[in-house]
Parts: structure tokens; sequence; C-alpha cells
């Protein structure tokens, strides 16, 4: 028997591999605008920038840069303040300055001096000098001012009460010159804070001012310290050794026990809220600071607001 086909449709060898495609209908799609083409482009025809340089590997030479830079960002540089340079002096041997003379004998503060000799009230052996840093010899020549000058310097003590400020903080603060204002012809040396009260001097003598605040003063100053804890000895020997608060190291003073809750402390410094701030360093609370004595100047019965004015020879031996 032979080997007819089967009955049906034929395919040919090439046809069964590829199947033919079935056709597809395209089915319109509604659009609300008109029709937009994206233009896609492959990344390496699209076109480079004008002056656009490639980019380039970092080699050994940049990290280090890099990581020079980044040191700078987190340490920058201190910067270095230039000492003034010091000029030589035209004086002779031997020779010194007027108005530093003057200062240094305690007639007049270094500005007041320069006021006395421009308004040519300083004679030199008879001779008016009207010029500042005029060279004298200390020894030969003789200085004097015109008479009447020093008779208006004014020293007042004065009791300053607790609440106002010796001198304004804040253009709101009530200082000793809005509380009392016959004094505001004189500038006060030294300072008391707004919580603390007692003796405060008020002058117009810029040497006294410099005799008593100067950083080598020798007139000490004495306060009496409330506070709400037991005063023990092992606090106060703490403070007459000197002490470090904050940056500063205290000097040695006289500290001694009043009560039992009150301590009386001299100092021959005036460092900024000094008294509190050892007394806060010793883990004591002051509710009441009162300076009682300025060298030979004391409180005695004075009250706040009250104040006395100091004869000329008791400023004289203030200021040797």
């Amino acid at each position: 028997m032979t080997n007819q086909p089967k009955k049906g449709k034929t395919h040919k060898k090439s046809e069964r591999r590829f199947p033919a495609r079935k056709s597809v209908t395209k089915t319109a799609k509604k659009m609300n605008g008109p029709m937009k083409f994206e233009k896609n482009t492959s990344k390496r025809n699209t076109p480079k920038k004008r002056n656009e340089k490639p980019e380039r590997r970092m080699g050994k030479k940049d990290t280090i840069l890099k990581s020079i830079r980044d040191n700078m960002q987190k340490f920058p540089a201190k910067k270095v303040t230039k000492k003034r340079a010091i000029l030589p002096s035209t004086l002779q041997p031997g020779m010194e300055r007027l108005e530093r003379y003057m200062a240094h004998i305690g007639i007049a503060s270094r500005r007041e001096a320069k006021e006395f000799i421009n308004k040519g009230l300083v004679t030199v052996n008879g001779k008016v000098i009207r010029e500042p840093g005029h060279g004298i010899k200390p020894d030969v020549d003789k200085v004097k001012i015109a008479g009447g000058v020093l008779e208006n310097k004014e020293t007042i003590l004065f009791y300053k009460p607790r609440g106002i400020e010796t001198v304004k903080t804040s253009p709101d603060a009530i200082d000793i010159h809005d509380k009392f204002p016959q004094f505001k012809h004189l500038a006060p040396i030294g300072r008391l804070d707004k919580d603390s009260e007692g003796l405060i001097l008020l002058s117009n003598d810029g040497v006294l001012a410099r005799t008593v605040t100067g950083e080598n003063s020798t007139i000490d100053k004495e306060y009496r310290v409330t506070v709400r804890e037991d005063v023990i000895p092992a606090v106060l020997q703490k403070m007459e050794h000197g002490m470090k608060i904050e940056k500063i190291i205290t000097k040695p003073c006289v500290a001694k026990k009043v009560a039992q809750n009150e301590f009386a402390i001299v100092l021959h410094e005036g460092h900024k809220h000094q008294v509190r701030r050892m007394a806060n360093a010793c883990k004591l609370t002051v509710t009441r600071l009162v300076r009682v004595r300025i060298g030979e100047l004391t409180i005695g019965k004075m009250t706040a607001g009250n104040f006395k004015k100091i004869p000329n020879d008791l400023i004289l031996e203030m200021k040797k």
C-alpha cells in the first residue's frame, strides 16, 4: 500500500518553523489635543555642549589637594594679630615727657595733664609749655601749674543704695546720676553691681582714680557678706589662699567669720563680681553684700544715700 497524505491543510516546512503573523487591526484612540512626538536619541548620538570638557579621573595629586582643602575647612588658620611697632624715643637719655612726669608725681592724670598743657596752664622753669610730649629733666626742671587749676577737684564718699547701678548698662537702667543728679559732674571710682550696696568714691580726680583702681593699687576694700548657708573655716581658708574663678586666679586675701551666716573679706584687687563669684565657687548663696571700707575710709553710721566730702589732706595720703 502506498502512503497517502493525510486529509487536511498541508504546510510547508518553512511555514511550520515560522508561523505567519496575525493581522492586527489598529484601533483609533481618542485624543484631547494634538499628538506630541518625542524624539528618542541614544546617548552615543547626543551632541556635546560647546566648550564642555570631558570628566577627568582623579589622580593621586588631586586626592592630596582635596584632603588639604577639607582639613583647611575643618581647622581654619588662626588670625595672627600684628604687634605694634615700638617707636624709638626721641628724647635724650635722662629726660621724661612732661605729662608723664605730672602723672607720676600725682599732679594730674595724663589726660588731664595734656589738657592743662594745651591750655597753656603749665610752666617749666617759668616758661609756658603748650606741646604735650615736651621733654624735661625731673631732677633739674621745675614744673608748676597755674594757681586755682587744681582747686576744683572734688571727691565724695557715697553710700550706694541697693537696686541702682553704678553706671548704666542699658538705656532703661537707673544709675547713681539718675537718682542723685547733684553728682553728675563726678565720676564713680570702681563699681558696685546693682544688688550690692555700700561705699563708693565719686570724684573728678584722675590721679585718685588710678591710685584706687589701678593694677598696682595697694588700697584694700572690705566687704561684709551674708549667705544662706553656715560659714565654715574650710571655706574661708580656701578664699584666703587664692582660688580659681573661671579663668582668673585670685590673689591671697583676708577672710574672717563674723556670724553664723556672715563673713568679712578684704581684697586688694577688684575683678568683676569677684566676691559673688568666689562665694559661688564655694557653694555659698549671697543674700546681702556691703562694701564697708575703702582704705582708711569706713562706713561708720552712714546709711543708704548718705555722702560726705573727703578733705584734701586725706586724699593726698591715699595718693602716696
